[in-house]
């Protein structure tokens, strides 16, 4: 491995996941106005399979989707690699409307791994996908004491396929230094997650869905009197029976939408390739998705060519609701990833880092993913994922589906359908608590690594401030 850690890092170019594919050539812009059935606002994951499934149900569906930039350029380019059965809201969910609606969601969410691996080999997506499961790991007294609650609330959750693992179990599986416990689950893959966006936007393209990339939406129209739900770009307006907003992140880029999600960055680090001695000594040979139980969580996957990629939160927020520049992060973000991949893995100490990025994740003001369709105006959306969009996007483009259709399935009674979140406060209110909120994250965690046996005080006063 390089001795020189500190060398130059490619930081942006929207992620490493792009470094070895090469950007794609545009799609041509939207020249002028349109009429559709549905138009779809955003080619990331939820607006690709929203799209997918749209035309395979309904071929004869006049379909526009329109990007800003290119089909897989958010979060759908950028993230962890994470195809698992997490979702955001769960436990809000069956408070408000039962355990039995939230175990449903649930099984749905376990399903929806099975689903995309299923579609990207029925479809010859190559995504580098391997299924290994999900395995979470506690460093310290008072993460073992998280981890134990995970497990049961799991397991109630009719999670019995999940196992709870010794140091033993856990560091067999990977090498992480200092672990103490760990669990996994079956319901987890690894995959390159810009292969799977550009991918899927091919297939979708073939289907004859109309893609318009390089294509900026300023402003979605409800319907109004005789008028159709519209979205409206410098380049032309298209009408539509069903405008279905798929921006996640970027959200609050729209007229009228700034307070809706607020955007949240996560950052990424990819090392050198490391070499066969460091895998014969950390394993992973089953390409498990790695995260732990801190309350800056990180997470992590062994790559296809050998290296590391791990991320984790850095700068939480920009003021305003502001998004970054392709992908460029911090360099105290790199700095602080690398310590934390130093400590995990501390003969990765001195691996060199190859890349470094960063991306927006939506996220709402109670942390619930929604999915929702108004007939009456002709909108609808999904999304504010809070980060466990990869697999959650699947399920959103199939309830879409059933929704713009008219049909009452499993899917549409599911809870996060219809489901209901207040927006934003103001800034500076809403940087304020954010940046507040991790702050005590990390003084939270910083006060259990110092030997603290049970969940720091700090981080309780932060869940209230988070509002979950």
């Amino acid at each position: 491995m390089s001795s020189a850690p500190n060398g130059p890092v490619v930081n942006g170019g929207v992620s490493f996941w792009y470094s070895a594919l090469g950007l794609p050539e545009q799609r041509p812009p939207l020249d002028g106005d349109r009429t559709a059935d549905v138009c779809i606002v955003g080619g990331g994951y939820t607006g690709l399979w929203t799209a997918y499934y749209l035309k395979k149900a309904e071929p004869t569906l006049r379909i526009v989707l329109l990007e800003r930039r290119f089909c897989g350029y958010g979060a759908s380019g950028r993230n962890g690699g994470w195809l698992y059965n997490g979702f955001a809201g769960r436990g809000a969910f069956a408070r408000r409307y039962g355990r039995p609606r939230a175990q449903a969601m649930q099984r749905a969410m376990d399903q929806a791994v099975d689903e995309v691996v299923t579609v990207a080999a029925a479809e010859g997506i190559e995504a580098d996908i391997v299924r290994g499961g999900v395995l979470e790991v506690a460093r310290t007294p008072a993460q073992l004491e998280r981890l134990a609650a995970f497990a049961e609330e799991e397991h109630a959750f009719g999670g019995t396929d999940l196992r709870v693992l010794t140091a033993g179990e856990a560091a067999a599986r990977i090498g992480v230094d200092g672990v103490l416990g760990g669990t996994w689950t079956p319901h987890g893959a690894r995959i390159q997650p810009a292969r799977l966006a550009r991918g899927l936007a091919a297939v979708v393209a073939g289907l004859g869905v109309e893609i318009h990339e390089g294509t900026p939406v300023t402003a979605i129209h409800p319907a109004r009197g005789t008028a159709a739900a519209s979205a409206e770009t410098p380049y032309g307006t298209v009408r539509a029976t069903h405008v279905l907003r798929a921006t996640e992140g970027f959200t609050a880029g729209l007229r009228g939408e700034r307070r809706t999600w607020l955007p949240m960055n996560s950052a990424m680090i990819a090392t050198e390739p490391l070499p066969p001695e460091f895998w014969a000594e950390t394993g992973w040979e089953g390409r498990e998705v790695l995260g732990d139980f801190a309350h800056a969580y990180m997470y992590a996957q062994r790559t296809a060519d050998d290296r590391i990629a791990l991320g984790g939160r850095g700068v939480p927020y920009r003021f305003g609701s502001r998004t970054d520049s392709d992908g460029t992060t911090q360099q105290e973000t790199v700095r602080q990833l690398r310590e934390v991949l130093g400590r995990f893995f501390p003969a990765a100490a001195g691996a060199r880092i190859d890349h470094a990025w960063a991306g927006v994740l939506g996220v709402p003001r109670d942390w619930c993913s929604t999915v929702e369709l108004d007939r009456r105006t002709g909108l609808g959306w999904a999304g504010g994922y809070v980060g466990s969009g990869v697999t959650t996007t699947n399920l959103a483009g199939r309830t879409l589906r059933d929704l713009v259709l008219g049909e009452h399935t499993e899917l549409t009674s599911l809870p996060w359908v219809g489901h209901s979140v207040r927006r934003w406060e103001p800034e500076p209110f809403r940087w304020l608590g954010v940046h507040g909120m991790y702050a005590a994250y990390h003084a939270a965690d910083r006060q259990e690594a110092d030997g603290r046996a049970t969940t720091s005080p700090i981080a309780r006063v932060a869940d209230r401030i988070a509002g979950r």
